[in-house]
């Protein structure tokens, strides 16, 4: 348990814009599936996975990494 500590040493001090397009391009991916699925009343297409996907997974990945803690070298 020790390692996945050290792994994910998130701080909200690093907030930053980058944290923000972040959250945006998540939301985004979601709203889109989520509308996409009312809208058409087609939710388990592979065309939507494509589209959601390429915005859900950076949106994730930049998160994690913007409020990462940066370790310092002496």
């Amino acid at each position: 348990m020790e390692i996945v500590k050290n792994m994910f040493n998130i701080n909200f001090k690093n907030f930053n814009l980058f944290t923000v397009l972040s959250i945006l391009c998540l939301l985004a991916g979601i709203l889109f599936w989520i509308y996409w699925g009312l809208r058409y009343g087609i939710w388990y297409d592979i065309g939507i996975y494509s589209i959601t996907i390429v915005l859900v997974i950076p949106g994730v990945i930049g998160f994690l990494l913007s409020l990462m803690e940066k370790e310092e070298e002496d």
